[in-house]
């Protein structure tokens, strides 16, 4: 009986520590975009089938990180940072993506409609949007965006199309937002 007991406590001590194992690698890859104190300071979230997060690290600086690696078309190593505030935005786009199930003409039809029909969820406006994706974490290039939703090119003062420098795309929607070189 000792020994089936010490077997089972064994087991226990291993599941738990795989299982935490893996938690701190999701985190650690999550958090790959920050770094320093923003990195420390950020929360990791986890997302669900339902499009609902589990969060895995709490922070408190605002920033929220989660791995996107698993989503249909993304390269094996694709992460994101962004506004805590953000997330609902991240929910909505996530349901939308799920419905049009990689058909990127029903996914903008989606988003035109939530759009038009005042539901679309807006982005907290000047917060930033980090992505890292490549086919592993040392070769992943990073993209930087600044969400400014409703911008035009007059409003804000950069230009609405490619140029040497910070520019504006998606004018005067929701989806506005500056591109950094």
């Amino acid at each position: 009986m000792k020994r089936i007991l010490t077997a089972v406590i064994g087991l226990l001590v291993v599941a738990t520590t795989a299982e935490a194992q893996s938690t701190q690698q999701t985190i650690q890859r999550a958090l790959a975009p920050l770094s320093g104190r923003n990195a420390e300071g950020a929360a990791v979230v986890q997302w669900n089938a339902d499009h609902s997060y589990t969060t895995l690290k709490e922070g408190d600086n605002g920033w929220v990180c989660y791995d996107r690696s698993s989503d249909a078309g993304r390269p094996a190593f694709a992460v994101q940072c962004t506004n805590i505030g953000n997330l609902e935005r991240v929910a909505q786009n996530r349901r939308f993506a799920a419905q049009a199930m990689g058909d990127r003409e029903v996914n903008s039809r989606l988003v035109a409609e939530a759009e038009a029909g005042g539901s679309r969820v807006p982005p907290v406006f000047g917060s930033m949007w980090i992505n890292m994706n490549g086919p592993d974490q040392a070769s992943a290039g990073t993209h930087v965006t600044v969400a400014v939703p409703g911008a035009t090119a007059q409003s804000i003062g950069f230009p609405d199309r490619p140029m040497a420098g910070l520019w504006l795309m998606a004018a005067g929607t929701s989806e506005a937002h500056l591109m950094v070189p």
